[in-house]
């Protein structure tokens, strides 16, 4: 009789352990010659060496399973163990596998474009209205990335600007002063990651959530960063942020140069960049239209509605121009 422990790294335990360990016990009763105990990462399994060989051999392709597709049925146990192998999902352009097995695709063709663009740049601008999918695209990119072992860390940044309101003083210390700032990250990441693993990969600084301030002095290698409402930086933000790249890195910005939060007269640093690095190598470009909206159809309808809102105003605005200028002249020429 032999002692080996397995350790199930890479995966999350709940998602691996089941609902009220229902998947362990399925294990264990597959392998009922074997004294098997589970806590936490770790688990003891005492037998013959054949067996307990055989049970190690399997927990890591189930371990493997799980940390693809997020998720692990009794079917996929039976499969595996019996080696009979999973049957092999169809995968028609899937990004990841986020909570539960859920699976994250581009759901246009411009989402695919930004997929494409990402693969081929070591910077790429994606800009478009809310509701595209950018950023979340952007991000599930950045976590297989980060799931492929292609970067060892993933660093997700966004302005603290105020969308028109003045929130005044927060309570807390600096991360809860924060963290309203970047919830939309957050919320990406808890429809990809399992908590616990999240929670994991948050205390070990593998996954990074900062506000832009503090990237500066950064040099940022072996990484994927994404840099969420580029709009409301200013140009010296963004020269600042884009300067961080490092070796075997990949950025990802993304924008809405049409909801620009920034102070009256203050210059977006995106527009700026967008045009200054206008047809330089390994930068590729993205737009997004009203089109390619995915989230409630009546999104689109708004967005056409403001469209059509803001042209009225800026012919009226012409308008107002051209009646001024015509006084002036008429004044001029008495």
């Amino acid at each position: 009789m032999i002692e080996r422990i397995v350790i199930i790294d890479n995966v999350d335990p709940l998602s691996f352990y089941g609902v009220n360990n229902a998947n362990m016990q399925l294990i264990k009763n597959l392998y009922p010659k074997l004294r098997i105990s589970a806590r936490g990462s770790v688990i003891r399994v005492v037998g013959e060496e054949s067996e307990t060989a055989d049970f190690e051999a399997k927990v890591k392709d189930l371990c493997a399973y799980t940390e693809r597709y997020n998720s692990l049925s009794e079917d996929v146990i039976i499969d595996i163990v019996k080696g009979e192998g999973p049957k092999e999902r169809k995968r028609d352009g899937v990004i990841i596998y986020g909570i539960n097995g859920k699976p994250i695709s581009p759901r246009n063709p411009t989402q695919q474009k930004l997929v494409e663009s990402v693969a081929e740049n070591d910077l790429t601008f994606a800009l478009g209205p809310a509701g595209t999918g950018k950023t979340y695209i952007a991000i599930a990119l950045a976590v297989r990335a980060l799931k492929n072992r292609e970067a060892r860390k993933l660093i997700l940044s966004r302005p603290a600007v105020e969308a028109g309101e003045k929130l005044g003083f927060l309570p807390g210390d600096m991360k809860d002063k924060i963290d309203p700032y970047l919830q939309p990250l957050y919320d990406a990441l808890e429809d990809m990651i399992p908590a616990m693993k999240l929670k994991e990969y948050m205390e070990t600084k593998v996954i990074q959530i900062a506000p832009l301030a503090f990237m500066r002095g950064r040099t940022l290698n072996d990484a994927i960063i994404v840099l969420d409402e580029a709009q409301n930086t200013t140009t010296h933000q963004i020269k600042m942020f884009l300067t961080r790249l490092g070796m075997n890195a990949k950025m990802i910005i993304t924008g809405d140069v049409t909801q620009i939060d920034l102070p009256h007269k203050t210059q977006s640093g995106l527009v700026q960049a967008l045009r200054v690095l206008e047809g330089v190598p390994g930068v590729g470009r993205v737009e997004f239209g009203k089109k390619d909206i995915v989230r409630h159809s009546l999104v689109q309808r708004i967005v056409e509605a403001y469209e059509r809102h803001d042209a009225e105003e800026e012919e009226e605005a012409r308008k107002r121009r051209a009646e001024v200028a015509s006084a002036l002249e008429n004044i001029i020429e008495e």
